[in-house]
């Protein structure tokens, strides 16, 4: 009985190996440089490419996920359908010079939103926000509107599961209603047969698309970091994270 029981763990070792083979591949074939980990909501089931657990990076627009339960949470925003008014400055990207709402403004990863209602937090919150949320190494820095786009925030690959695995099972120190907003608002595709709520993000060398997949009433964390060496790399954040998940076949 021992024997058998060596041997299945022995196939189901080999069956991950090769999944894993298969993620490798998508990365290598695409001269991509990254670290991607999709890991069913239990923790039972995991599938990997060059995941260090120890390695942490700047989190970009994807500290967007927390930020806006803090924003809410401080009573920052009352009505996710609040106006946030543009200040008339025009910026690099079209979408984000004019009025916002808390929805545009995560998806259109609208900085200087974030940057105002940052500077209203202030560094003690935030400090004590990142350490009640176990969000990576809990740093802030120098500058408290910039800390997750270049200062000292970082977050690991296995870090940003653990805190989407949080998000979705709403087990944050935050309000229930604000969670839901989240969630509302992280919502990024509907198909047919499977639903994504995400965010990517992007700071110099670094590169992020995290979020969940549901599929057939079954839940599945994701979070791929990925080496931004120009804008064409960008569409590799989602795509890797796609193409991974067709090649495992958790979506057909």
């Amino acid at each position: 009985m021992k024997s058998l029981t060596i041997y299945i763990l022995l196939l189901m070792s080999l069956n991950l190996h090769a999944e894993d083979n298969k993620i490798e591949e998508l990365y290598r074939l695409n001269n991509i440089s990254g670290s991607i980990l999709i890991e069913s909501l239990d923790g039972n089931s995991k599938y990997q490419y060059n995941v260090n657990e120890s390695e942490r990076f700047i989190p970009a627009s994807t500290f967007k996920i927390p930020n806006t339960l803090i924003v809410l949470e401080e009573g920052l925003i009352k009505d996710p359908a609040d106006v946030i008014k543009w200040d008339g400055v025009k910026r690099e990207y079209a979408s984000w010079n004019k009025d916002q709402t808390l929805k545009s403004a995560f998806q259109h990863s609208c900085v200087w939103c974030y940057q105002r209602y940052a500077k209203q937090v202030g560094n003690q919150k935030y400090r004590a926000y990142l350490r009640k949320f176990h969000y990576g190494n809990t740093l802030t820095g120098n500058d408290i509107s910039r800390f997750w786009l270049d200062g000292e925030l970082r977050i690991s690959v296995q870090e940003q599961i653990n805190f989407m695995r949080k998000v979705h099972s709403e087990e944050l120190p935050i309000q229930n209603k604000h969670l839901k907003t989240l969630k509302n608002i992280m919502l990024s595709e509907t198909h047919k047969n499977y639903t994504i709520w995400s965010k990517t993000g992007w700071s110099g060398k670094d590169g992020w698309y995290v979020g969940y997949l549901l599929i057939d009433n079954k839940t599945w964390l994701f979070a791929n970091h990925i080496e931004i060496n120009s804008k064409t790399d960008l569409k590799f954040r989602k795509q890797l994270t796609i193409d991974s998940f067709h090649a495992l076949q958790l979506i057909q």
